[in-house]
């Protein structure tokens, strides 16, 4: 099932989320709808936030990239309860995107690799190192578990320049070809 991607301005996307166990109500399902919604959506990572559940669970699916990053072919995971232990001194900024903030692109600067720690969605311990465009799309969606948007990693001038366009975000002043939701 498709379901609404929350919006800028939502008070879910600025929650911390809770973990949950493998007995959590639906999760096969909820996993499931979250695959098809960033399907649909043209995302390649979706987190539990952004579709309204403030809990630890992110998905990526980033095989759509591999014409452009080959490294990506077969980069498809769930991420539950996840923790990034070590992030690399070296860093790479890269536009970003976001589908609860439609319209705004902006260059990051995020560490090159990450170490995480998660549960898939057997509730089996992993341990992974990522690298490049797969580091940065985990943290991206890591980023969604603790609060944290993509914008808020912007050089303050950069973030003041986009208030009136977040502002009008937050209001439905926006072009999206997915079911979204504005609360």
């Amino acid at each position: 099932m498709i379901r609404p991607v929350y919006i800028y301005g939502t008070q879910v996307l600025r929650k911390v989320t809770e973990e949950i166990k493998p007995d959590y109500p639906g999760l096969a399902q909820l996993i499931s709808d979250m695959y098809e919604t960033m399907s649909q959506s043209d995302g390649v990572g979706l987190a539990a936030p952004q579709i309204g559940l403030s809990i630890r669970l992110f998905v990526i699916d980033a095989s759509p990239l591999q014409e452009d990053h080959p490294e990506l072919k077969d980069f498809k995971r769930t991420f539950i309860n996840p923790k990034i232990v070590k992030c690399s001194e070296e860093t790479i900024l890269y536009n970003e995107g976001c589908l609860s903030i439609p319209s705004v692109r902006e260059d990051i600067e995020r560490p090159e690799s990450v170490v995480i720690q998660y549960y898939d969605e057997n509730f089996i311990p992993h341990e992974e190192e990522f690298h490049g465009f797969a580091a940065r799309i985990v943290q991206h969606e890591y980023d969604h578990l603790e609060g944290i948007l993509f914008t808020d990693r912007m050089a303050t001038i950069k973030r003041h320049l986009l208030k009136n366009k977040l502002s009008a975000i937050s209001k439905g002043k926006f072009n999206a070809s997915y079911r979204y939701k504005l609360v």
